[in-house]
């Protein structure tokens, strides 16, 4: 062999090994890499593997849910970490329910919903982020928390008010927000017009009792908020129409507000929802929907009832033994009751309605 084949073969082994080299080298990196992008997504039972990479879940509520929730939080996201070995780092925002359902619709980013009505939750879903049948997803309908309707009234209660009738009396002026507005609104309504219906009327008898007790509202402010501000600090109304979770928690904080719970009643039932356009786009969906089976599990159930809210299940173990929380309502109306929100949304709250029929006669 010369000096010139020699050479030849030297650099013909050398390019070999480069070769290998490099195929090695991409081969390496390319194990990395799916490795990586494996654990933002497989799942690990029992917490075994690696630590996957930390995933953000979006929470859309409604204002008075966020001291319930900030116990919560924590607790499902510790839980998850021992399960799964993953961080969920959450971005709850809170706020009015039906501003809230229009943030989601016109784009925030929401993985989960908890509104303060069904009917919000179902113009998410005729938006397209909602699939139907998401109140068979979890328990109880996915209602996740529920409350009831509460009178309150000035010190001593000097008008002597302690039913729906007794705002329909002539010199009694009480405060509600607008439920061509407000959510919570709407639900105040259907309890007097469901007391109206129990009491043994017709539809023309309740839209005449449910008139005359609206004339006695000096001012339909947006919402619940605007609401309590007028009746607390401006002093206007011998009575606010509110929820009874508002009126226990502030009990709790200190601020002892007397008020009645009729015995005739409606139950203000709160959703949950995964929105689903959301965590398919985010890859959020496994946690989100553990998150949402979580708010129905004994832990979080007690944290909504320290702050208030009646429980999910009202007939089971847990509820029976925070009665002595709750005074009994004797006769409870649900939305169902009614038709369902779509059917109380188009008889009382639409253009035109019994509600704008009600304000024109004046």
């Amino acid at each position: 062999m010369g000096l010139w084949q020699r050479g030849s073969k030297r650099l013909s082994s050398l390019k070999g090994f480069v070769s290998l080299f490099l195929v090695g080298l991409s081969l390496s990196v390319a194990i990395a890499a799916c490795s990586s992008n494996g654990s933002n997504t497989a799942s690990a039972p029992g917490g075994a593997g690696a630590t996957k990479k930390e995933v953000e879940l979006t929470l859309v509520s409604f204002a008075v849910t966020k001291a319930a929730h900030d116990k919560i939080i924590p607790k499902f996201v510790e839980k998850w970490q021992q399960e799964h070995n993953q961080t969920v780092v959450f971005k709850p925002s809170y706020g009015g329910s039906g501003s809230q359902t229009r943030a989601v619709i016109d784009g925030l980013a929401a993985d989960v919903v908890h509104l303060a009505l069904g009917l919000d939750v179902q113009k998410i879903e005729k938006a397209g982020l909602i699939e139907a049948g998401w109140d068979k997803e979890a328990p109880n309908d996915a209602i996740a928390s529920r409350s009831v309707a509460a009178i309150v009234t000035r010190e001593g209660n000097p008008k002597g008010i302690k039913d729906w009738t007794d705002l329909g009396k002539d010199g009694v002026s009480f405060i509600t927000a607008d439920p061509k507005t407000s959510g919570g609104a709407r639900w105040n309504f259907l309890a007097l017009w469901n007391a109206a219906v129990k009491s043994g009327a017709d539809d023309a008898k309740a839209q005449e009792f449910v008139t005359k007790a609206y004339k006695n509202v000096p001012v339909l402010p947006r919402d619940a908020r605007e609401a309590s501000d007028i009746f607390f600090k401006q002093g206007q109304g011998d009575a606010l129409i509110n929820y009874e979770n508002e009126i226990l928690l502030a009990a709790e904080n200190g601020e002892k507000l007397p008020y009645v719970i009729p015995a005739v009643n409606v139950s203000i039932d709160n959703p949950v929802a995964v929105v689903d356009k959301n965590v398919d786009k985010h890859g959020t969906r496994e946690v989100a929907e553990a998150f949402v089976q979580y708010l129905f599990s004994p832990e979080a159930q007690q944290e909504f009832a320290n702050v208030g809210f009646r429980l999910s299940d009202l007939n089971g173990a847990q509820a029976k033994s925070l009665e002595g929380k709750y005074p009994p309502v004797k006769d409870m109306a649900t939305v169902k009751d009614y038709g369902g929100w779509s059917e109380v949304q188009k008889k009382f709250f639409e253009d035109g309605a019994v509600f704008d029929q009600m304000r024109a006669n004046r």
